[in-house]
C-alpha cells in the first residue's frame, strides 16, 4: 500500500456480561493513545489518521489486545477511506464545519 495518509474510524461494541461494556471501550481507547497516530475520541468511535500501515496496525492492536485481555465477544465497526493519489485527511472534510 502507499504512503499516504488514510482515514478511519473504529468502534467497539462489547457483547459481554462480564463488566461494563464502557470498561471495555475505555480500554481500547488507552491502546490508540498509546500510538504515534492521530486519533479523535468520538461518543461513537474514535477516527484514526495516518498512513495506512500504522492505521492498520493500531486496529489491529486494539483487537488483538481485548482477544488477550479476554474479552468474550465484541463487534470491531471499521471505516476506512483510502485515496490512490495523495493524502486524505480530516480536516479537509470537516473543516468547513468548524
Amino acid at each position: 500500500m502507499h504512503n499516504y495518509i488514510v482515514n478511519a474510524s473504529i468502534q467497539i461494541l462489547p457483547v459481554v456480561q462480564d463488566k461494563h461494556p464502557y470498561e471495555w471501550v475505555d480500554e481500547a481507547i488507552a491502546i490508540i493513545q498509546q500510538s504515534s497516530v492521530k486519533h479523535e475520541v468520538g461518543a461513537f468511535s474514535t477516527t484514526l489518521e495516518g498512513t495506512y500501515d500504522e492505521v492498520t496496525k493500531v486496529i489491529h492492536a486494539v483487537n488483538e489486545y481485548l482477544l488477550q485481555k479476554g474479552c468474550a465477544e465484541w463487534i470491531s465497526n471499521v471505516q476506512l477511506q483510502i485515496r490512490s493519489a495523495g493524502d486524505i485527511t480530516g480536516d479537509e472534510k470537516t473543516s468547513k464545519f468548524k
